[in-house]
C-alpha cells in the first residue's frame, strides 16, 4: 500500500495534544477523520506522528506518515485534507515516500522552540502562543546555564512521569540557544530526542535562572541528581512549538559538524 509523508502545522490551544484519546479533541484524530473520505470503502487510516505533543503545545513542522490505498496527485491530497480540516490544523506538504519511512523511528533530530513574552503586559493576540513572564529576565544568566545542557546526559531530573515504560532517560542535546529581541525571548533546542515535558522543564528552569531563583551554574548538579523535584518548574504549554524534524543523515551530520566540531571529530 502506498505510504505518504506529511508535514503538519497546528495551533495546539484547543487540542488535547497530538495523540488520539477517547473523549478529547486531538490532532491525530482530526487528520485521521479527514482521511476517511479519501480511503477506499472508508477504511480507517492510522496517522503516525514523529512524536507526541502535549495539550496546548503547537507545531510548525510536525511530521507524520500514513498508508493510503489511493493514487492521488500531491497537490490534490493536500488540498483535500485541508478542505476537511479545521483552520487550526494545516497540511503544509504531503507526498509519497519510501514504504520503509517511519515518521518516528526514521528521525535523526528534532528542534523545539519555546517563546517567552517578557513584559508586564502581553499583547492579547500573542497570549495563546507565548509563555508570559512579567518580571525582567537576566538573559545572560540564561545563556550561561543553557550551555550546561548541551551534550549527552541523563535528563531524568528534567522530565515528568509519562505513565508508560521508557527504555532510557539519556538524551543528546546538540544545541541550546537563548535568543532575545526584547520583549521576546526564544529558547531553541535541538536534540536526538526528548522525554515527556523535557523541553518545557528545561525552559522552566532557564526562566528560574533568569529570575535569579536558581544560580546559572546549578544545571550540572541538577542533571547529576537524576531526581525530579519542585525546583524544576514546567513552563506553560502555550509557549512551546515543535519546530522541525530532521530525517536526512547527511543533514544531521552537517548540523553536528557546524554546532559541535569536537563531537563530530570523535565519531
Amino acid at each position: 500500500m502506498p505510504r505518504f509523508r506529511a508535514t503538519i502545522a497546528y495551533d495546539g490551544t484547543d487540542f488535547h495534544g497530538w495523540q488520539k484519546q477517547p473523549g478529547f479533541r486531538t490532532v491525530q484524530e482530526e487528520i485521521e477523520t479527514a482521511l476517511l473520505p479519501l480511503s477506499p470503502n472508508a477504511a480507517p487510516v492510522h496517522v503516525h506522528g514523529s512524536g507526541r505533543t502535549d495539550a496546548g503545545v503547537h507545531a510548525r513542522g510536525q511530521v507524520a506518515h500514513f498508508d493510503l490505498d489511493r493514487n492521488i496527485p500531491v497537490n490534490s491530497l493536500r488540498r483535500a485534507l485541508n478542505d476537511k480540516l479545521t483552520p487550526d490544523v494545516r497540511i503544509l506538504e504531503a507526498a509519497p515516500c519510501d514504504p520503509l519511512f517511519d515518521a518516528q523511528r526514521s528521525a535523526h533530530a528534532k528542534e523545539y522552540r519555546y517563546r517567552i513574552w517578557n513584559a508586564e503586559v502581553v499583547d492579547p493576540s500573542l497570549r495563546r502562543h507565548r509563555g508570559h513572564v512579567g518580571r525582567a529576565l537576566d538573559v545572560d544568566a540564561m545563556r550561561r546555564a543553557a550551555r550546561d545542557f548541551v551534550g549527552e546526559h541523563d535528563f531524568a531530573a528534567f522530565s515528568a512521569n509519562p505513565q508508560r515504560e521508557i527504555e532510557s532517560t539519556v538524551r543528546h542535546i546538540f544545541s541550546l540557544e537563548v535568543h532575545a529581541d526584547l520583549p521576546e525571548i526564544e529558547i531553541r533546542v535541538i536534540g536526538n530526542g526528548f522525554l515527556y515535558k523535557m523541553v518545557r522543564s528545561i525552559s522552566g528552569y532557564l526562566i528560574s535562572v533568569g529570575m535569579h531563583r536558581a544560580p546559572a551554574d546549578s544545571v550540572p548538579a541538577v542533571i547529576q541528581s537524576k531526581i525530579r523535584t519542585a525546583r524544576v518548574e514546567t513552563a506553560p504549554a502555550q509557549g512551546l512549538f515543535l519546530w522541525q524534524v530532521w530525517y536526512d543523515q547527511g543533514e544531521r551530520l552537517r548540523m553536528e559538524r557546524d554546532l559541535f566540531p569536537t563531537y563530530s571529530a570523535l565519531r
